[in-house]
């Protein structure tokens, strides 16, 4: 363990002490919100993301390990281990290079060189690669009952294989190929017609160096190949690596053997080392670009559900739609469903007039605050009705986007709900609070079906689903929830939190609230470890102890009562200003020294005595309210907009202006400067000033630029 750890360090820079530290809570069962908040003493204040690297990397490096002396037995137990071969066993960074070395010692299936071996022929082989300046074929074959080109045939195959099961020169081939070869795809005969939208046409008559493919082409080229309308292949030079081969593996030029030897090293780069190494690059580039693309998702995601709330809101929720009508549905403040109607002002009915009668009632009846439309089928349409129906109300108007939302209104959740809704009804409901607590009813939504990324459905979907369910989990513990309004859904993700304690939960809450922290140790299905997890993440303001609305640990109320006494502070006046400046003139380290604490934990408790119960979320810029409508008829290049960007890529970013479809900024348009990722500039749910760069009203769309 003590090698991994010091591995692990050098790969991840942490200090050893810091991944021991996270290692040890891991193993008694801390979670990786829980280790991040309540036990940065022990960790050197690591965040969420170096703790689950360590995690990660830990697992990874405990297999490599663990594979390392797997090999070093099955290697031993034949009696070929040398102390060589156990050395550079226990060099390996990678688990490929660890299978190069096994390679020559692996049980083997039935092959060619196998069945020359069974024929008598190994030592025939080795008298070849001997490399004899003298004698003659026949003289080598002579005892050997069957033809001379039989016997030097299958040698032959043997000879290959050695070749082959040399992990020096795969390594070196290997390495060869990446650095110097290039990717190449090209359309297949007649493929164009299955291209109806034209998305793979770059990708035609394409070719980039591997060392430098990028993440996004290499998952458009595997899904271009999957759909069978683009052939994919990695192009270098043959000679130089057989040149090489050759250079390496002939001892004397001389030789009578020398084309023979010549034949069965291009008969193992053909038939045995380049198939297998083409694999193994192209399924390392899939697997470095599937991470570079789960990270922007889970980035994405992030972003999205730390979208500011609206708070004490009334808001219509408005799912748009043509034939069947738009769903109206009206919540409270506390996104409790009020009313539901339809109205239908687009085609076929067209009844634009009763529809702005039933939409101004109800905004006039329930005082809305605001309206929520989703960004889905017959949106543009509906958003230009809204426009035009509320003139002369005190109203705004949102787009909120949809994605997921049919997946929460057709689910068992959403039917627990509102079993007497229709989809689109729930549909509504689900776009209107997603105004008024994104968080709370993205949770309800499996992740991947948000939408916020690139290539989701082409990435590993394990990877992807524990990406993601990482994300969410960071999230709802760094805002936190009050227990007593919470569901189900959002309680999953809560630290230490499982079914049956969730459970026990929800059960409780049927009868009666909680009033305090305390009332939650009495749960039948919460244990004393899950309480402790969990706890510190769970809000109740309703307490008569104010602490409980706070993300201090109870485990720490004894130094926070010991901090209040000693300047003489009264929790009932937590949210005056005389508290607030009291607690700003602390100084978090003597403090630490004098209660026998650590300055982490201090400094902490000072911050959630300042802003008890404070949402991150607060601090950041509100969506952008409208009251009417723009046209892409409207823009002209250099024109200055406001918009939200809506998603990350790895090649720009799209950005809600109020047109039907999405502006892109490309990443070349993000700065003066050279942009890596864009995610370096821009996120998701960011309000941005942006300018038009170039309008295609042929094909509706919109090229924007950060540039002015």
């Amino acid at each position: 363990m003590k090698e991994i750890i010091e591995d692990l360090s050098k790969t991840i820079n942490l200090q050893s002490k810091q991944i021991s530290a996270v290692l040890d809570l891991l193993a008694e069962g801390a979670t990786i919100p829980f280790i991040a908040r309540y036990r940065k003493e022990r960790t050197g204040n690591l965040n969420e993301d170096q703790i689950r690297a360590i995690e990660e990397q830990y697992r990874y490096q405990t297999n490599l390990f663990n594979r390392k002396q797997d090999v070093i037995r099955l290697i031993d137990e034949k009696g070929l281990l040398t102390e060589e071969i156990k050395n550079n066993i226990l060099n390996c960074q990678k688990l490929t290079e660890v299978e190069d070395i096994y390679r020559p010692y692996k049980e083997k299936k039935k092959t060619k060189a196998s069945e020359a071996i069974k024929m008598g022929l190994e030592p025939l082989a080795k008298m070849i690669m001997s490399f004899p300046t003298n004698g003659s074929f026949e003289t080598m074959c002579n005892k050997y009952e069957m033809p001379i080109e039989t016997a030097l045939e299958n040698a032959g195959y043997i000879i290959s294989e050695w070749i082959s099961d040399n992990a020096y020169y795969r390594k070196w081939i290997r390495q060869k190929i990446y650095n110097t070869g290039q990717i190449v795809s090209k359309v297949k005969k007649g493929a164009e017609q299955l291209d109806e939208t034209k998305i793979y046409e770059m990708y035609y008559n394409f070719n980039e160096p591997i060392k430098f493919a990028k993440h996004y082409r290499i998952l458009a080229l595997n899904r271009g190949e999957k759909e069978k309308i683009l052939t994919v292949s990695l192009n270098y030079n043959i000679d130089e690596i057989t040149t090489y081969l050759e250079q390496k593996i002939i001892k004397n030029p001389d030789s009578f053997v020398v084309e023979l030897v010549k034949n069965c090293i291009k008969d193992a780069l053909k038939r045995l080392i380049l198939p297998s190494i083409e694999r193994e690059i192209r399924s390392e580039l899939t697997e470095k670009s599937e991470t570079i693309a789960i990270k922007t998702f889970g980035i994405n995601l992030e972003h999205l559900l730390l979208t500011r709330p609206f708070k004490k809101s009334r808001i219509l929720g408005f799912d748009p739609a043509f034939r069947t009508g738009c769903k109206l549905a009206v919540l409270d403040e506390s996104g409790n469903l009020v009313d539901i109607s339809v109205i239908y002002p687009h085609e076929p009915k067209n009844d634009k007039v009763g529809a702005t009668k039933t939409l101004r009632e109800l905004i006039t009846k329930y005082n809305i605050d605001l309206i929520a439309i989703g960004n889905g089928t017959a949106s543009r349409e509906s958003e230009a009705f809204v426009a035009e129906a509320i003139k002369g109300l005190n109203v705004k108007y949102i787009i909120v986007s949809e994605a997921g939302a049919s997946v929460y209104s057709a689910s068992e959740l959403a039917k627990e709900e509102f079993p007497n809704l229709s989809v689109e009804q729930r549909s509504a409901i689900s776009i209107g609070r997603r105004v008024q607590d994104p968080l709370s009813e993205l949770v309800k939504i499996e992740p991947k079906s948000i939408g916020v990324g690139e290539y989701q459905h082409d990435v590993n979907q394990k990877e992807l689903e524990s990406s993601l369910d990482f994300t969410v989990s960071k999230v709802v513990n760094e805002v936190g929830v009050n227990v007593n309004t919470a569901s189900k859904s959002i309680l999953k993700y809560i630290s230490g939190l499982n079914k049956k304690a969730i459970d026990a939960i929800m059960e409780y809450k049927t009868h009666q609230e909680f009033k305090n922290r305390e009332e939650l140790k009495k749960l039948k299905g919460l244990s004393t470890k899950m309480y402790e997890q969990a706890v510190g993440f769970l809000r109740i303001p309703t307490s008569s102890n104010a602490l409980d609305h706070t993300g201090i640990h109870p485990e720490s109320y004894n130094i926070a009562t010991q901090i209040l006494q000693k300047y003489s502070l009264d929790l009932k006046n937590i949210n005056s200003e005389e508290f607030k400046m009291a607690l700003e003139k602390l100084n978090p380290e003597s403090l630490a020294q004098e209660l026998n604490s650590d300055s982490y934990t201090i400094e902490d408790i000072i911050k959630e005595l300042k802003h008890p119960g404070l949402d991150p979320r607060e601090n950041l810029e509100a969506p952008v309210l409208k009251s009417d409508i723009l046209h892409i008829e409207d823009l002209k290049p250099g024109m200055e907009l406001q918009g939200t960007v809506r998603n990350v890529a790895s090649f720009g970013a799209f950005v809600d202006i109020g047109l039907k479809n999405d502006g892109l900024i490309h990443i070349s348009k993000l700065s003066k400067n050279f942009v890596k990722n864009p995610i370096d500039i821009v996120n998701v749910g960011d309000i941005i000033t942006c300018y038009v760069d170039s309008v295609d009203l042929c094909k509706k769309k919109v090229s924007l630029s950060l540039i002015k």
